[in-house]
């Protein structure tokens, strides 16, 4: 549109900086080429969901049939009997107990005696170790009971406890898998089919054909069949099961949408440019799968412990054993405490402690447009001193908007000043032309016909519209042909300033602006609140980031800054004893990515293969870093308490299962210390699923 983005020379020399750091700081994201490097995910999680999918149907399996064992079990129990009051004895009554119980024995109880084995042997005792001993003693112990030695049989208790075992692992497994499995199951609620439009026809195809570069037609209420480029059309996109962000977002020609949100009421045609394991849902799986899998110190920490308990378990159950058997008790007693011992201080809860935070938090955090790579520097987001920004496209929305816009004419209502001003510069692509005719469609102004269309060199544009002369002109226009023109309309050094000429009158003036984010103002509050120290790096001048810098409250900033020069001054504020978190958008934060303690790419978008960052933040949103830092205080919260829960219950538990308090008439059977121990695992899990409502309250 003769070379009109040359023509738009409005703005001051501050102004052409403002809008040459925007240009520099925006340049493509370099880590989108490593794409390649995410791996095979749809595959690798699909199997690893599969193979615990089918461990839980194997304890699921053995629970239900060992339960309906256990019923004929306690019904032909003498201390059940008693403690029930009746009575019912059938002939051989003790050889069909040690018969069911050995049924469930062997069946029930397999998993820990093959995790015995199996951990033995590895020189790496753990809860499977000490379930399978206990119910071992128990098991062989009855058995000589059985065939002969005096004493009393603990079958009931034994068959108990290995439903209760199972039943534990039964839960405790679904409570993971059920956390990784919700993003994977975003990608299954893929649709199955996409319509697609080759040679102007469409025909419908299933998912796994469509090819990069394929148009697409996504109808209205449809799922966006996968990642791509709007090419036509103007829509509302539900996003909220990828960022977080329940409202719909406005998505228009030239804008990217993630496959599996869910269309508006508008059609769209669409160009395919991520396929199978290379769309942001598989990439986002795999991110997820591997921080889950990545061991932080917190759950180092758990591991050593549980790994202690299990050897303090033993030593007690041992010394339990002897010290009641050389009391003079009977082998019966003395085994029955020790049995019960093991039981309590099984590790699962310990076990299950930090495991089932990381899935939910993980998983939420990514449900919320948060991608942990990094889960250390995640749960060190507590350690935060110091936040460095990135201004543009961080704190500003990194696009002209237009900010105010006033009729300087009686003849003309401010509304018919942004008509005439949008009506010249709707087929523009200059930031300030698109600023300009966005602010005219938000409010529902039609556009007028324009004719005669001409650029006037470097100061502006002119054409006819209804028989006048009409022209937007930088304000050296108006200096050159001696306009009369009152340039108090902004004193703002950011803004851009473009004046609506009719007939060589002025009409109007219209103000724009790289307008700062009004979440901006609501996150620099919260982090003044938590005590973490605000500083803004940009490469613009001084004088717009003193503005942006006072108008939100920053503590500091730097302007007129290489990307080398950020990598210094992360160095500074580390070497001055500071916990600094970085977030960028760009290949000119890589470097201070890496050097800060903590790295947040933010505005990655599709590409969240931001390889110098911990934390990916999908959206631009500072609040987002906010929810982020806070988040990550309560998931470290979260597993302390668990690991406290989990050690502390213990400390009270164990020595009750000894029997210390034998004399007061305080005793725990085996099959009570089970419930014991399965209810703090209960505790442990539920306290991990009260994140879920601690999520993204900032």
């Amino acid at each position: 549109m003769h070379d009109h983005e040359n023509q738009h020379c409005h703005h001051s020399k501050e102004n052409h900086q403002h809008e040459e750091s925007h240009h520099t700081e925006h340049e493509d994201h370099p880590m989108a080429k490593h794409s390649e490097h995410q791996g095979h995910c749809g595959s690798m999680g699909g199997m690893h969901s599969e193979h615990h999918t089918i461990m839980i149907q194997d304890f699921k399996r053995r629970f239900w049939l060992s339960l309906v064992i256990t019923i004929p079990i306690l019904i032909l129990s003498p201390m059940i009997q008693d403690f029930l009051r009746f009575h019912l004895s059938l002939p051989g009554n003790t050889y069909i107990l040690f018969l069911l119980s050995t049924i469930i024995y062997f069946y029930g109880g397999w998993p820990f005696i093959k995790g015995l084995y199996e951990e033995c042997k590895d020189k790496n005792p753990g809860m499977m170790t000490l379930i399978g001993i206990a119910i071992s003693a128990a098991y062989f112990y009855s058995t000589v009971v059985v065939f002969g030695l005096t004493g009393m049989e603990f079958f009931w208790e034994l068959v108990t406890l290995i439903d209760i075992m199972l039943l534990g692992h039964w839960i405790e497994m679904k409570s993971v898998l059920g956390a990784s499995r919700s993003l994977e199951l975003l990608v299954e609620m893929l649709p199955q089919t996409a319509h697609l439009i080759k040679d102007s026809e469409i025909t419908d195809v299933k998912l796994d054909t469509i090819q990069i570069n394929d148009i697409v037609l996504v109808k209205p209420g449809e799922k966006v069949p996968a990642d791509g480029k709007i090419i036509e059309g103007l829509s509302y996109l539900n996003e909220s099961m990828l960022t977080g962000e329940s409202k719909p977002a406005k998505r228009e020609v030239g804008d990217k949408v993630i496959g599996g949100s869910i269309n508006g009421n508008g059609s769209l045609k669409i160009q395919v440019k991520h396929t199978g394991k290379d769309s942001y849902l598989s990439k986002v799986i795999k991110l997820v799968q591997e921080a889950q899998s990545t061991k932080s110190k917190t759950q180092n920490l758990a591991d050593q412990a549980a790994k202690w308990l299990t050897f303090v378990a033993i030593g007690i159950g041992l010394t339990t054993f002897i010290t009641w058997f050389g009391l003079g008790k009977d082998i019966a007693f003395a085994l029955e405490r020790m049995v019960t011992v093991m039981v309590i201080s099984c590790p699962h809860a310990l076990g299950l402690a930090v495991p089932l935070v990381v899935a939910i938090s993980t998983t939420l955090s990514a449900q919320h447009g948060l991608l942990i790579r990094n889960r250390t520097a995640f749960e060190n987001s507590r350690k935060i001193t110091t936040l460095v920004f990135d201004k543009t496209g961080t704190l500003t929305k990194g696009s002209f908007n237009v900010v105010r816009y006033e009729s300087l004419n009686q003849n003309y209502s401010k509304e018919e000043v942004l008509k005439l001003a949008a009506s010249l510069e709707q087929n523009s692509e200059h930031p300030i032309a698109t600023g300009i005719v966005k602010a005219a469609k938000e409010k529902n102004i039609p556009f007028e016909a324009i004719e005669n269309f001409q650029a006037i060199t470097g100061l502006g544009i002119t054409a006819q519209i209804n028989g006048k002369n009409i022209k937007i002109v930088s304000p050296g226009y108006l200096t050159k042909n001696k306009i009369n023109f009152d340039n108090k309309f902004s004193n703002n050094i950011t803004e851009t300033i473009v004046i609506v000429l009719a007939n060589e009158e002025v009409a109007g003036v219209i103000a724009l602006a790289d307008e700062i984010r009004k979440e901006s103002f609501e996150a620099i509050k919260i982090f003044k609140k938590n005590h973490i120290k605000t500083i803004m790096l940009t490469g613009d001048n001084k004088e717009v980031a003193k503005t942006v810098s006072d108008e939100l409250g920053i503590d500091n900033f730097y302007a007129e800054i290489l990307p080398h020069q950020k990598l210094d001054i992360i160095k500074e504020l580390q070497n001055r004893g500071e916990f600094v978190a970085m977030t960028g958008d760009g290949v000119n934060d890589a470097p201070a990515l890496a050097q800060a303690d903590i790295g947040i790419a933010v505005g990655s978008g599709t590409d969240v293969a931001a390889e110098t960052a911990d934390i990916i933040l999908v959206e631009s949103n500072p609040k987002d870093i906010a929810a982020l830092i806070l988040f990550g205080k309560a998931t470290y919260s979260k597993m302390i308490q668990n690991l406290i829960w989990a050690t502390g219950y213990n400390i009270f538990a164990i020595p009750l299962a000894a029997g210390v308090l034998y004399n007061d008439g305080v005793i725990l059977s085996p099959a009570l210390g089970a419930v014991f121990m399965s209810l703090s695992t209960i505790i442990v899990a539920f306290n991990a699923q009260l994140l879920k409502k601690q999520v993204f309250t900032a």
